[in-house]
């Protein structure tokens, strides 16, 4: 979705690379994208904790959040629903995506400099 939006991929880092936590930078033609991704709730902000969410997906462009952690709960079922009907997306549009990712999981962690989530502070 990101090289969607945001243009060709122009350099990937990652920063931290353990088992339930990764992190990095992205730079994209028309963004830079400083991730984090956990699967320990650890990590997740107190206020989602008080509200009982077990998810928190955020994102901020130019200086302004947008929380979009609802309404994904069955996204991969219906995406894979679509996919046994003979629709979505062929391998050609996921390309990109799996170029990427397949370069994150592959990186070295470097020290993060100044393009590093502050979730990876401390």
């Amino acid at each position: 979705m990101l090289s969607w939006i945001f243009g060709d991929l122009q350099d990937n880092v990652v920063h931290v690379h353990e088992k339930d936590r990764a992190a990095g930078y992205l730079e994209f033609e028309n963004a830079r994208v400083r991730w984090f991704l956990s699967i320990n709730a650890d990590y997740l902000p107190k206020e989602i904790k008080e509200k009982g969410q077990t998810t928190y997906r955020s994102i901020t462009i130019n200086g302004e959040e947008l929380e979009f952690s609802g309404g994904f709960t069955d996204l991969h079922t219906m995406v894979y629903k679509d996919i046994l009907e003979g629709k979505g997306y062929g391998l050609g549009a996921a390309r990109t995506a799996i170029k990427i990712v397949h370069e994150i999981r592959n990186l070295q962690p470097i020290t993060p400099k100044n393009d590093y989530h502050p979730m990876i502070k401390g």
